[in-house]
């Protein structure tokens, strides 16, 4: 399996962790619509143990699994790559311990290919992949999210997405002209721009789904993976799209207040210690606003993109139409 990763790319692996040799032991994941493979490499008289290598090769045709194999669709996931990798050089360094993530060990590029080095976060205490949590660990998730978005509240995403989210309209051309509700449709560049004007913006994950979290063995402690939709933006789209990735309709509904409270209260705390300047409570009364308005553009994007979707439902066509009457 070794020979896959090429010889320039198994130098780099070498020379980053001062190993001896490499075994590529594991396929951990295909990625989307064919564009490479994330792989566990076991090392010989390393610094550690194994490294996980993203490896990433631009196919000649795509198969995306819902038929969305556009130009536009390829170079949107050809910068998300690129933006991934600045994230990891120039970005992911800002982090500490309170959201967590894998450190960069190194980078490479070979023509259409690209290798991105990383900690193995298994091996350093977050082992488990969970598909649905406990209230202490959605909790664990949005106190991620609370110290990412104060971590960065503020900056300008410079070599990131201008505006981050992988359902972004201005990036979304082709769902929008499939969606069938009119009156969605219509409203989408108000809502794009409500979301956009926000006065306090932060960086967003950008794709905080449940299976982007790692958790500690005892489900308590988290980290998070995939940076490729990483930038600006207002926290809520983070927020309300992890809420959706990991309850069903009646929970989402029945403890939104407690699930934002239970972040705003991890926020407040993180700002007070990263950023005392800033007034928790203006940032909270805007967001909490806001909040509605984030699911809606996923509802959004959802609708055009998957309109059987699972995660469309009446609690979120109830606060799209709260909305949407909002804006009218």
């Amino acid at each position: 399996m070794t020979p896959a990763l090429g010889e320039t790319f198994q130098k780099t692996i070498l020379n980053a962790t001062q190993a001896s040799s490499l075994e590529v032991t594991e396929v951990i994941q295909e990625l989307w619509s064919g564009y490479g493979k994330i792989l566990r490499v076991a090392l010989a008289n390393g610094d550690r143990d194994t490294v996980v290598v993203k490896h990433v090769a631009m196919p000649v045709e795509t198969q995306h699994p819902r038929g969305w194999n556009s130009n536009l669709s390829h170079e949107r996931k050809v910068f998300s790559y690129q933006v991934e990798t600045e994230w990891y050089q120039n970005w992911s360094h800002r982090c500490g311990e309170s959201c967590r993530i894998p450190k960069f060990l190194a980078f490479n590029q070979d023509d259409d290919k690209i290798l991105l080095v990383l900690e193995d976060i298994d091996s350093s205490g977050y082992p488990e992949r969970l598909t649905s949590l406990k209230p202490s660990q959605i909790d664990a998730c949005l106190t991620w999210l609370a110290e990412f978005h104060a971590t960065f509240l503020g900056v300008a995403p410079e070599g990131l997405w201008e505006i981050g989210t992988y359902w972004h309209l201005e990036t979304r051309p082709e769902e929008l002209d499939a969606l069938d509700d009119k009156i969605l449709k219509s409203t989408a560049t108000q809502i794009d721009t409500q979301l956009n004007n926000a006065t306090y913006r932060t960086l967003v994950h950008g794709d905080a789904k449940l299976a982007n979290f790692c958790f500690s063995s005892d489900g308590n402690q988290v980290a998070a993976l995939d940076f490729q939709y990483v930038g600006g933006g207002c926290g809520m789209k983070d927020v309300a799209y992890f809420i959706g990735s990991c309850l069903d309709e009646a929970s989402c509904e029945s403890r939104e207040t407690e699930l934002l409270n239970s972040y705003f209260e991890s926020f407040s705390s993180a700002l007070a210690r990263r950023q005392p300047e800033v007034d928790a409570a203006a940032v909270e009364a805007e967001w909490r606003e806001l909040f509605p308005v984030a699911w809606t553009d996923f509802h959004r994007f959802l609708k055009g993109w998957c309109p059987g979707h699972w995660k469309i439902n009446s609690y979120s066509e109830r606060l799209a139409r709260e909305v949407i009457t909002a804006l009218s």
